[in-house]
């Protein structure tokens, strides 16, 4: 394999910053985020650090904070029908309900009260219809939506039974995970269906990880983490992490990063898929068919997907795999 050049050497160690920066502003959104004390994770100095920001991410540090608080308000909008505006705005950093009224009309044109109320499927169908989301199967939601596909199995155990279609159907569990360390390659940018990219950017981690006999461990996870929703997050700004779980002390370099997934209660549904088209639909099994009727809602933290085989070595070529969505009681 070819050595990198100094160039690309460069270039990843500041993607790697920019990345770790990205890390901590997701964990840290309700909290009070300075220049100074984002560029002093970056490890830049303040000046430089606002202007590399920009020119890597195609947004402005305040932009990328003050879109990801509100999509962040949005869902929890959506989620948490009891839970005041005033409430999620202190929650998701802004300094009140005034401004953070202002900020989410700008952004949705509508108010937050407007969006609870009916307004974010108004969206959903404008983007469907307009522009490009990042969800390539909104018909598949919406048939999920119109069916009774959801019928519980045993609820003492915390075990659900989903339709997922006329031939399929799958168990969703809810239960405790474990906190995990990872490694990460990153993109930004659209991701559904697109199984030549996962590739791509597994190939460049397990290339990685290999050349530090990180691969084969017993307890090694694969599995890919999603930063945003994509019916809120414009296509080109959504977020994905493919990662493989590694000791805590791994060192990194360059584009690869390290972050530590919370652990907590989640909702693992557990599908076998016939392929890569098919991810769409097994995550609206899980959102649109049974997250409505489960008593539970999503929480902040980040939903992942656990990988438990490697397709391109099953028979059939099937993709066993765990979707975790994290949730707290309605």
């Amino acid at each position: 394999m070819r050595a990198p050049s100094r160039q690309e050497r460069l270039r990843a160690e500041y993607r790697s910053r920019i990345n770790r920066v990205i890390d901590f502003i997701e964990f840290h959104l309700e909290e009070e985020l300075s220049l100074h004390s984002l560029a002093d994770v970056a490890c830049f100095s303040p000046f430089h650090f606002h202007r590399i920001f920009g020119a890597m991410t195609g947004e402005t540090l305040n932009q990328f904070i003050q879109r990801l608080r509100i999509e962040r308000a949005a869902n929890q909008l959506m989620n948490n029908p009891t839970k005041s505006i005033t409430a999620i705005a202190f929650d998701c950093g802004f300094s009140g309900s005034a401004a953070f009224s202002r900020a989410f009309r700008q952004r949705f044109e509508m108010s937050p009260s407007r969006w609870r109320s009916g307004g974010h499927l108004e969206h959903r169908k404008m983007g469907k219809e307009d522009r490009k989301t990042g969800n390539a199967n909104g018909k598949e939601r919406k048939d999920f939506e119109e069916r009774d596909s959801y019928l519980v199995v045993d609820n003492f155990n915390h075990t659900w039974r989903v339709t997922m279609s006329e031939t399929k159907s799958v168990n969703v569990e809810v239960k405790e995970m474990p906190e995990f360390t990872v490694a990460y390659v990153r993109h930004v940018g659209p991701y559904a269906g697109d199984s030549a990219l996962f590739e791509r950017l597994f190939t460049r981690l397990f290339q990685w990880a290999g050349a530090r006999d990180l691969l084969g461990r017993p307890d090694m996870r694969a599995m890919s983490v999603y930063h945003d929703d994509p019916e809120v997050t414009p296509e080109d700004k959504l977020r994905v992490s493919v990662c493989i779980t590694v000791p805590p002390d791994t060192a990194v370099d360059g584009e690869i990063g390290r972050m530590t997934i919370p652990g907590g209660k989640f909702a693992v549904g557990h599908f076998v898929l016939s392929g890569s088209s098919e991810y769409g639909e097994a995550w609206n099994a899980l959102m649109g068919g049974w997250l409505p009727e489960s008593g539970y809602q999503p929480d902040d933290r980040l939903c992942y997907e656990l990988y438990l085989n490697d397709p391109s070595h099953d028979p059939e070529g099937k993709h066993i795999v765990d979707i975790c969505m994290p949730v707290k009681p309605l």
